[in-house]
């Protein structure tokens, strides 16, 4: 690949901040949208009340933790019955590891994880961004809820 002259001196007037920041995707976002793609039928499924959080450190590593309704709570915080704590668990995801970012798409690779399945595996993520918020598009998948074929797209907005 051959570098211009006029591409080296546009290169040069960056800061090294501006020149890596569409690969930088560092800070805290807060999840405000998240929607299920059923592949088979097109039908798009919104969670009513998304709560969740993901984390991306500068350092290369990364959190999430998403909970979804209907989410039980159970009367007590010390007795709970195998049910409930089936119920909580089918609610939620939880996983961290290393993130690698290319611009487009997003690498966790996770050493920690809410369903040890998780543990030891890459889940890559397309990413598309518009000012504070990132929009994560899972590959396809078999739900674990009803086993049909779906897409997972998730917004997150930065919190401040």
């Amino acid at each position: 690949m051959r570098v211009t002259a006029p591409v080296v001196a546009a290169l040069a007037t960056l800061t090294p901040l501006q020149a890596f920041a569409d690969n930088d995707i560092s800070g805290t976002y807060k999840l405000v949208g998240d929607q299920r793609k059923i592949v088979e039928t097109g039908e798009i499924i919104t969670a009513p009340t998304p709560q969740g959080y993901i984390t991306y450190g500068k350092e290369g590593r990364m959190m999430v933790v998403i909970v979804r309704q209907p989410r039980p709570k159970p009367a007590v915080a010390d007795n709970f019955t195998d049910q409930e704590r089936a119920a909580l668990f089918k609610t939620m995801s939880a996983y961290g590891g290393t993130y690698k970012f290319d611009g487009k798409t997003v690498q966790h690779n996770v050493d920690i994880a809410w369903n040890e399945v998780w543990t030891g595996v890459t889940q890559a993520r397309d990413v598309t961004r518009d000012g504070d918020r990132l929009t994560l598009t899972t590959p396809q998948y078999r739900n674990q809820t009803d086993g049909r074929m779906s897409v997972n797209i998730l917004v997150w907005e930065k919190v401040k």
